[in-house]
């Protein structure tokens, strides 16, 4: 795919230029192409709660998308830190919908971003007893609301 070897050259740019000795692996997913950083330097490219993957993500899409027509998105990640944060957060939603279902009162996940806001939504989607609710706002992070079906 000519977007993930651009992308990759792009990413290997940014990283390099900034100092830091990593291997990047292109990778095929359910969600797309995602481009795996690999380092010893781990948490430094991650940031707090994956903040600087998502600015590096950000800023590779963007120069992409000046380089080429219609690129599709990429993913940025950096030893699986985004797989291992989905995992919890599935889990954290179906510890939370069992709560709900047992309590009969409703369960707020923590603020979200649109991205992890759908895999929730997405996790819970065939559990007929519960429903997820985010309320209508501009903000940019939502709390999903977990609530059992009467």
């Amino acid at each position: 795919m000519e977007a993930l070897s651009e992308a990759h050259q792009i990413l290997e740019a940014m990283v390099t230029h900034l100092g830091y000795e990593v291997t990047i692996e292109e990778e095929e997913s359910q969600e797309g192409a995602c481009l795996q950083i690999l380092t010893e330097e781990s948490g430094l490219l991650i940031g707090k709660h994956g903040d600087r993957l998502d600015d590096l993500q950000y800023l590779v899409n963007r120069i992409l998308q000046k380089k080429m027509q219609d690129p599709p998105r990429i993913r940025i990640d950096c030893d699986h830190f985004r797989v291992r944060q989905e995992e919890k957060l599935i889990t954290t939603a179906r510890e939370l919908a069992d709560k709900a279902k047992d309590s009969g009162k409703p369960m707020k996940m923590r603020p979200l971003n649109a991205y992890h806001r759908r895999i929730v939504h997405n996790a819970l989607v065939d559990d007929d007893e519960v429903e997820t609710v985010s309320p209508r706002s501009d903000e940019r992070l939502k709390r999903i609301l977990i609530r059992p079906v009467s």
